[in-house]
């Protein structure tokens, strides 16, 4: 009888699809499966998503890749788009849709509130930040004010990756890095859950209390840790798992892909090209700002700085969509025919609102120079230089709040074509290191999988494939177009916001 090969699983829920590997301990990747979704939006700012997808994904994923029997699955690995908000009853089953992260933008009254009630240095002090679209505190007072008798069956809060975690285990846990994005109910600088005091008003009371009456919070965990053995009744729905396996408590997919491409020590960026575009700058000490997400990392006394736009790779979807169809290699061919600067063409990629570092819910799109001679081509390749503008205004963020950095690790979709890279290097003046795998957060989940199941090192399994270098030559094309871009912005804030108010009317 042949040997099965011991392997872990990786599973990570996105956006727009679940994605799942099968790794041998080696780090090659055995086999793959994608399930795609989409995201409700039941009313202008509102994005959500139904949590029992997420299962029924991950168990047709794990069936799947598990079904030829030849591979022993030694531990699993988890992560997920965040933060979330999973509001569910004591048994762990939702009250009510997911309301998804920053991109979802409802609670901008509640973050105006609790910034009121509870004192915005106050806030900055124990959580690093502001609250904004991307803080999960407010989204669950929305819940309880605007959904009074769905919050009044809530007792416990989770994230894609701990949700997943508790159907496997039956655990309730959350990792510091999902946790540090509940503001204001974490406590940044000592990494743990809001402690009572006796400066706002209740004294004594929780911030907990005033902002999730009602909810027990998770046990907290590091992301690599165990979040408890697979049960008995999950392997009567996947037979190729075995009861007892561990699981990590996983964390948010994009430090996990950061975890993928080996980018978690203090210096290192992580730059992921996705449906979003996200940034992730480990740091050896928390650092407080007022425009970008400072969090607490992967692992013990960790911290990174992160940033993230609304949409990036959203906006290509978009343009696809809305053009007829075609797929993306022929768009990025026909975006390669045009030159750096999308002939005159410059894009705020703002079509959900922006997250950081302007944190403006009420933020749009615009596309400003176009003409009739204008193609297809050139609105793709000014998505991708919008993209890369962005994540040139996120490292000028980052270099102001005095963080060095050594390596730029690119993941990610986006990542595995040269041409998006390409811009961004150009724009940025950046050198990105682009590794073998950018399959992403399923396989930095697996990574943190064989380590906590055999110890195993990693670091060799996705190394750095090839570099992406700026091109000198299109530097000053592209230092005159961010100008223009940073311009526009505030030009015309004044009728997108009044555009933005008409929407939601």
């Amino acid at each position: 009888m042949t040997a099965r090969t011991s392997a872990v699983l990786g599973v990570d829920v996105g956006t727009s699809s679940t994605k799942g590997v099968l790794v041998a301990l080696d780090g090659t990747i055995l086999r793959s499966a994608v399930r795609e979704h989409a995201v409700q939006r039941p009313a202008p700012g509102q994005v959500e998503m139904d949590a029992e997808v997420w299962w029924d994904e991950f168990v047709s994923i794990a069936r799947e890749l598990t079904a030829a029997g030849d591979a022993e699955v030694t531990a699993i690995g988890v992560s997920g788009m965040g933060p979330c908000v999973v509001l569910t009853d004591e048994h762990g089953t939702p009250v009510r849709p997911a309301i998804l992260y920053g991109v979802d933008t409802r609670a901008e009254e509640q973050i105006r509130r609790l910034t009121h009630v509870l004192g915005q240095e106050e806030i900055v002090a124990h959580c690093g930040a502001v609250l904004t679209s991307q803080s999960a505190g407010p989204k669950i007072a929305w819940v309880a004010e605007h959904e009074p008798e769905v919050y009044a069956r809530a007792r416990r809060l989770f994230m894609p990756a701990s949700y997943l975690a508790h159907r496997l285990t039956g655990e309730y846990v959350m990792d510091h890095v999902s946790a540090s994005q509940t503001a204001p109910l974490y406590c940044l600088r000592e990494q743990r859950w809001h402690s009572p005091t006796a400066t706002h008003d209740g004294p004594g009371l929780e911030w907990s209390q005033q902002i999730a009456p009602g909810l027990e919070l998770p046990q907290l965990r590091w992301a690599g840790e165990a979040a408890g053995g697979v049960e008995p009744e999950v392997t009567a729905q996947v037979p190729g798992l075995r009861t007892g396996i561990p699981v990590i408590s996983g964390t948010i997919d994009a430090w996990a892909e950061a975890v993928s491409a080996d980018a978690t020590r203090p210096g290192d960026l992580m730059l992921m090209y996705g449906t979003t575009t996200f940034l992730v700058a480990t740091t050896e000490e928390p650092i407080v700002s007022r425009t970008m997400w400072p969090t607490s990392g992967i692992v013990p006394g960790s911290f990174t700085l992160a940033g993230g736009m609304a949409a990036s790779g959203a906006i290509t979807g978009w343009l696809r969509d809305l053009t007829g169809e075609v797929d993306f290699t022929a768009l990025l061919e026909e975006a390669t025919q045009s030159p750096p600067g999308a002939n005159g063409l410059v894009m705020l990629p703002y079509f959900s609102g922006e997250r950081s570092p302007i944190a403006d819910a009420s933020a749009r799109g615009v596309i400003a120079g176009l003409t009739l001679s204008h193609t297809r081509g050139d609105l793709y390749r000014a998505a991708l230089e919008a993209a890369a503008y962005g994540v040139r205004h996120h490292l000028e963020t980052l270099e102001a709040a005095g963080l060095p950095l050594s390596t730029v690790m690119a993941v990610g979709g986006g990542a595995q074509h040269d041409l998006w890279p390409q811009i961004v290097s150009d724009v940025t003046g950046l050198t990105q290191q682009i590794p073998v795998r950018t399959v992403g957060a399923s396989y930095g989940g697996a990574m943190l999988a064989a380590r906590l199941a055999h110890g195993t090192d990693t670091s060799s399994w996705n190394r750095a494939d090839h570099r992406c270098e700026p091109d000198p030559a299109h530097r000053e094309r592209y230092d005159e177009l961010y100008a223009l871009y940073r311009e526009l912005y505030p030009a015309t804030s004044e009728i997108t916001h009044a555009l933005a108010r008409l929407q939601r009317s």
